[in-house]
């Protein structure tokens, strides 16, 4: 069960597209939209990694 008294990224390899606080730092650690954010973790999973590498691959692109 989640403690909601806690309100920083617990998981920092995983992101959780259903804890509306993560997806808020989330967004703003990696500089995209909620929407971007979950087509992206749509495409490769919720690893922090596997999204980091995405967006590199795009920016790159």
């Amino acid at each position: 069960m989640d403690n909601l008294k806690k309100r920083g990224v617990e998981d920092r390899s995983k992101i959780n597209m259903h804890e509306s606080f993560e997806v808020k730092s989330w967004t703003k650690q990696l500089g995209v939209s909620k929407e971007r954010l979950q087509q992206i973790v749509d495409k490769v999973g919720n690893s922090a990694a596997s999204v980091r590498k995405e967006l590199a691959r795009h920016e790159k692109g």
